[in-house]
């Protein structure tokens, strides 16, 4: 017996998306931002919308939440992240590089998304982000130093794909 296509289609995967991107300063550390509606930091970025594509919303959620448009580079993470809470997850961060002191001059953050965008030291990220989180910026910070992107689950790098 062959199922329907409409039963299969119900089988079919319907993650939300998010993609979001590291920067820098020259002084290594990284950009992170204080959304008015959470209580830990996060990195700038958000939802991808329908029919939009990982890079595109990323570089529309930085121009949204920062007012500004650099250059994002290459992707860095893909993360399968499922939450009970909010069901499937992939989660995309992309190299935003190093901010220019003019850049960051130029930031003008949504007022009605966040409260801060700051530079913090890499060893912060543990205390300032949400576990998950922390473990998924942890990780694109080593692919970037690489130049080799990584596959995630839950932030942590799969050691075999075999199982």
């Amino acid at each position: 017996m062959t199922e329907t296509q409409n039963e299969h289609e119900l089988r079919m995967a319907r993650p939300r998306m998010a993609a979001g991107a590291l920067f820098f300063n020259d002084q290594g550390d990284v950009l992170l931002v204080r959304p008015s509606y959470k209580p830990k930091w996060e990195i700038p970025g958000g939802y991808i919308e329908v029919g939009e594509s990982p890079l595109a919303a990323c570089k529309r959620e930085v121009q949204e939440e920062l007012g500004i448009t650099p250059t994002i580079g290459p992707l860095l993470i893909v993360d399968w992240a499922p939450n009970e809470a909010e069901g499937d997850k992939v989660l995309y961060v992309f190299d935003g590089g190093e901010l220019l002191s003019d850049q960051v001059s130029a930031i003008e953050l949504a007022p009605d998304e966040l409260l801060a965008a700051e530079f913090h030291p890499v060893d912060a990220v543990d205390e300032l982000l949400i576990p998950r989180l922390a473990r998924r910026v942890r990780r694109a910070i080593t692919a970037r130093a690489e130049a080799h992107p990584q596959y995630l689950e839950h932030g942590e790098i799969m050691t075999s794909y075999n199982s």
